[in-house]
């Protein structure tokens, strides 16, 4: 990694921390006689410098003024920040390595903490199950800005209860989690790149159903494993958080999901760009009422958008806005190859689809469909343009004003499960099914 290119440089700096109010504006000599009040002799990494780096935070907090670390390698165990510590150093050169304990930076029941422009290197060593490079809980005005977190055994970062910003930051080579909040009380989540994950790029979740409120926005996330198992994989999950923003990320190169919201209420997903994923690429399930899906990008993936699992309460969404392209089968027991599936209470409108192997829309499924307008879509090259669930116990289906072309089984189908029955609806009269309203669109 980029970290160990710079060891033969870096490891002759004989510089330390130096408390200032201008960081850059002190002399070499003033940075020296820092190093010698603190006792930090950075070595390329060789010497423990934990005991060293603790009383320079403490002494920082203390009179309230900035830490500046200069290049360098810091060999350290875990560090506890008190509140009002704010460290910067010369980003990608002052480099906190991790030796031993749980963490390298560890911060709780604190308020406006400041950290900038470092590199906290795991070294890909033992953290201990449930460690991370950068820990904080019950944390207020928590400001990371500028820094890198990379070579975790365990997690990134590791949030609970955090308000504040995370932003402009790399995480990536990260056994686990990328970045992880809980329960969060403001959090903003802006303009980092999150790479290399063996679970998942960013989580955001709560311990009990409730909102949260947190943004997640403008992020790069790529290359997300699932090493951990079915529920990672995914580029951003949010699981019982409501009220998530998800704007204009990049997400490419998942296991499973570019986005996927469990029992997240009132989540928005709006003008993200997701391609080669290896399942629905924004998918809202179990739970989840009041799902905003409008303007992304989708481009390779065995699914687009799926609202699901109205049996358990997963209903209430607007599917606006969103191209969708580039579709494949995918072999396994669940159902995939289609532009967009929904169920229960929601408008599927101006979207554009291309390319699904399977289906373009799919409306219900068996008895769980209710109140679903489709309206204003272009569907062109799917097996089945739209399908929609003709079960004796399904709900009402309004599907008009589509323009479908170049399906080969059918522009709009009634399905019976997997099974398409009866003529094609976009052609022949719907009366024979009593809940489906089929008018106004245009197949060829």
């Amino acid at each position: 990694m980029g970290v160990r290119r710079r060891e033969v440089l870096l490891g002759g700096v004989g510089l330390g921390f130096a408390v200032a109010a201008h960081p850059r504006g002190g002399s070499a000599q003033d940075l020296l006689q820092a190093c010698s009040t603190h006792g930090i002799t950075p070595q390329g990494g060789e010497i423990d410098q934990t005991a060293a780096l603790q009383s320079a935070a403490d002494a920082a907090a203390e009179t309230g003024t900035p830490l500046f670390l200069p290049a360098g390698i810091y060999s350290t165990g875990k560090i506890t920040l008190k509140s009002g510590t704010r460290i910067e150093g010369v980003p990608g050169e002052s480099i906190l390595r991790y030796r031993d304990g749980d963490a390298v930076l560890s911060l709780e029941g604190v308020e406006n903490v400041r950290l900038a422009g470092l590199v906290l290197d795991g070294d890909l060593r033992p953290l201990g199950e449930h460690g991370s490079l950068l820990k904080a809980t019950e944390t207020k005005h928590l400001d990371v800005t500028g820094c890198r977190l990379i070579g975790s055994a365990e997690h990134g970062m590791a949030l609970r209860k955090v308000s504040g910003w995370i932003k402009n930051c790399e995480i990536g080579d990260i056994r686990k989690t990328g970045l992880a909040s809980e329960d969060a009380s403001g959090l903003e989540i802006a303009y980092n790149h999150v790479r290399d994950c063996g679970d998942n790029g960013i989580v955001v979740s709560r311990s009990e159903q409730s909102e949260d409120a947190t943004i997640v926005a403008a992020n790069r996330i790529e290359r997300i494993a699932a090493t951990g198992g079915t529920r990672n994989g995914n580029g951003i999950s949010v699981v019982r958080a409501g009220s998530v923003v998800i704007s204009g990320n990049r997400i490419a190169d998942c296991a499973f999901s570019a986005i996927r919201a469990n029992a997240a209420s009132n989540c928005q997903m709006i003008g993200n760009s997701c391609a080669r994923l290896g399942d629905v690429a924004l998918h809202a399930e179990f739970s989840v009422e009041g799902t905003l899906i409008a303007n992304n990008l989708i481009d390779k993936a065995p699914a687009g958008v799926s609202v699901a699992n109205f049996h358990k309460g997963g209903r209430l969404a607007v599917i606006q806005g969103n191209l969708i392209r580039n579709l494949f089968l995918r072999k396994d027991a669940e159902l995939r190859g289609f532009g967009i599936a929904v169920e229960a209470d929601s408008v599927v409108t101006g979207n554009v689809i291309e390319g699904a192997p399977a289906y373009g829309i799919m409306i219900g499924w068996g008895p769980h469909l209710r109140d679903v307008s489709v309206t204003d879509n272009l569907i062109r090259n799917a097996l089945i343009g739209i399908a929609v669930s003709v079960d004796p116990s399904a709900g009402t289906a309004l599907i008009t004003k589509n323009l479908i072309t170049g399906t080969k089984e059918g522009a709009i189908r009634a399905m019976s499960g997997p099974t398409s029955v009866g003529p094609d609806l976009a052609t022949a009269s719907a009366e024979t099914f009593r809940n489906v309203a089929v008018y106004a669109n245009v197949a060829r």
